[in-house]
């Protein structure tokens, strides 16, 4: 294979001490079982599957399994330990810091320290904390904080606050609806429009987004939202960045493709939680489309992402 060249931002870390605490729990992600993970074992993954360097963020249920002081230790503990995977891989790697919402103050406090201290390359926020939604009022400091740095902001779907479908592991279906609900919710909530220094990336395509974007825009403004047209609805769901994690498919890429605006499509894998032959079928895919405009291929697999994250690009 030619020198690994992807800059992929959906990429896992499983840092020791959130396994275990998931472990004492009994908690998993969704369903779904917790894999081993070792920075070898990550990169011999990225060299096989073209990958100069993976932006790290740890997957659903997040950081806040309990109280909010046992969150924000163990957002902290994460964010360490990813910190010093970068520090000895910084050509190879990235980090998106976890913060321990729905504890307001603490995931303040956590994204200044890990952006200003660890030098994270963005956080990762959960689709729903406990219920509520990215849109919701009470988390507006936080939003405000990471305008003030121009902060990108990866969102990774949780369980919704529902049951599972029985025989169906979350990540299968749910995480793809609650990536939509709460991408919508933080268009209709103001979200989008009041912090335009934000740059959100959206797991997996965006979950159904791109392909049901202008019923919301329709819908708002003539049932939701009056004072609201459509046009205005349409731009806040453009502000969205998306990666082709387990999306790059011959039915979901054309819709993601001619929604998104230039440069707001991403690769990612979604390693280790998608096992690396998932990363395979879907590669073929893309690399294989024969849709894709002048320059569209290669700003997906790394310029979209060289925009985002500077200190990445060669």
């Amino acid at each position: 294979m030619d020198r690994p060249a992807r800059i992929d931002v959906h990429q896992h870390i499983v840092p020791p001490v959130w396994a275990k605490a998931l472990d004492s729990r009994g908690l998993d992600s969704g369903g779904w079982a917790i894999p081993a993970w070792s920075p070898r074992g990550a990169l011999a993954m990225m060299d096989q599957q073209g990958i100069a360097t993976g932006v790290l963020s740890v997957t659903a249920p997040g950081v806040h399994l309990g109280s909010d002081q046992d969150g924000r230790t163990l957002a902290r503990a994460v964010n360490e330990y990813g910190a010093e995977v970068v520090k000895d891989r910084s050509d190879r790697f990235g980090h998106f810091a976890s913060v321990p919402l729905p504890d307001i103050d603490g995931a303040v406090a956590e994204a200044v320290h890990a952006l200003d201290t660890l030098g994270a390359d963005g956080v990762v926020l959960m689709s729903n904390a406990h219920g509520r939604y990215l849109g919701d009022p009470h988390f507006e400091p936080l939003w405000a904080e990471l305008d003030r740095r121009r902060a990108n902001v990866f969102v990774h779907p949780a369980q919704p606050p529902m049951p599972l479908l029985p025989g169906t592991p979350a990540p299968l279906a749910d995480y793809v609806f609650d990536t939509t609900r709460t991408a919508l919710n933080l268009v209709l909530r103001g979200v989008m429009g009041r912090y335009p220094n934000v740059r959100v990336i959206l797991s997996h395509g965006g979950g159904f987004l791109p392909y049901a974007a202008y019923r919301f825009s329709g819908l708002t403004s003539t049932a939701v939202d009056p004072d609201r047209d459509a046009e205005d609805v349409v731009r806040d769901l453009k502000r969205f960045h998306f990666d082709t994690a387990l999306s790059a498919s011959p039915s979901a890429l054309p819709a993601l493709l001619a929604f998104a605006e230039p440069g707001h499509v991403l690769y990612g894998s979604d390693w280790p939680f998608a096992p690396q032959e998932a990363g395979s079928y879907y590669n073929r895919f893309l690399e294989t489309y024969p849709d894709f405009a002048p320059g569209q291929a290669e700003a997906i697999d790394r310029g979209s992402a060289e925009v985002l994250f500077p200190r990445l690009a060669r």
